[in-house]
């Protein structure tokens, strides 16, 4: 039995990355943290864990044994939303992650407007740029932008996501204003270093389609900090409409070649497939897919 009671702690370790998170996340002692996993692998006769004063990681015996155990309390959950279902009342703690720029403009607000609603609901919301895996890092639901690989997620599509060229008047007025595609191979294109569609810009205009490698001296991974380097006239980048609209709007940022159509993408929410599917998971995808298609209608008055 000893065993089995170690398991959250166990798994809560993986997931955190360390025993002083996973003692957070549990609300217990970190020595309590490290008695349990001292415990789990002399009752298993092997290590779980390699430990060194840096970095924690997962011998090989324990990752298999991760493997197995992560699936039973995914179970053991689906188990708990089964019957919480028959209550009628979203609870419990609801893991998201969504992109940085998005979710401090949008999705935080969001959130906050979701707790006062439901009070036995708590929430732990994780910016991040870069994709994470949603069910080996415990997540019940990801926002994101673009394209979707494959993968056994579910989708639910919240609303459209246009991008716009842009650039400060002030860069244009130094480097001319481009007419076609092609002319941006003589500017400064800033890139966002996780951008799903590839490395070419993709135009179309009149049923044509216009592809160009764009070149210039800044990659980023935010958009957020994209948006600064337009406003400081670096160069000419494109955007998502909900990061620029208001930039537009006061004429800080101007569009550019708005003839030309950029692909169109959405947004999304995505989470592990569940014959129950909980309350608060459900509650959340209505309650941020209906707020967020009032929103888009400002974003687009741009274009």
């Amino acid at each position: 039995m000893q065993t089995f009671s170690s398991i959250p702690v166990f798994v809560a370790v993986v997931e955190c990355g360390g025993f002083s998170p996973a003692a957070d996340k549990l609300k217990i002692t970190k020595s309590a943290v490290s008695k349990r996993i001292n415990q789990l692998e002399d009752e298993l006769g092997i290590r779980l864990l390699h430990r060194t004063t840096r970095k924690l990681s997962l011998t090989e015996a324990g990752q298999r044994y991760y493997s197995y155990v992560s699936q039973s309390l995914s179970l053991a959950q689906q188990g708990v939303d089964a019957v919480t279902e028959l209550q009628g009342q979203p609870r419990g703690k609801l893991k998201l992650t969504a992109p940085m720029s998005f979710g401090v403009q949008y999705v935080a607000p969001l959130v906050a407007e979701f707790l006062a609603l439901y009070s036995d609901v708590e929430i732990d919301l994780q910016l991040e740029d870069q994709m994470v895996d949603l069910i080996e890092s415990g997540f019940d639901i990801g926002i994101r932008i673009g394209h979707l690989p494959l993968s056994n997620l579910v989708a639910k599509r919240l609303t459209p996501c246009k991008s716009i060229l842009c650039a400060s008047e002030d860069y244009l007025n130094q480097f001319g204003q481009p007419t076609r595609p092609s002319d941006l191979t003589q500017h400064n294109c800033l890139q966002y270093a996780y951008f799903r569609g590839g490395n070419e810009w993709t135009f179309t205009s009149h049923g044509k389609e216009f592809k160009v490698m764009p070149r210039g001296r800044l990659v980023v991974n935010n958009s957020e900090a994209i948006r600064r380097a337009l406003l400081e006239g670096l160069g000419i980048g494109q955007l998502p409409t909900f990061i620029v609209a208001k930039d537009i709007a006061a004429g800080k940022l101007m569009g550019v070649m708005q003839e030309y159509q950029l692909p169109e993408h959405a947004v999304y929410a995505v989470f592990p497939e569940r014959k129950h599917m909980p309350l608060k998971v459900r509650a959340f995808l209505d309650f941020i897919a209906s707020r967020l298609d009032a929103q888009n209608a400002e974003w687009d008055k741009v274009l």
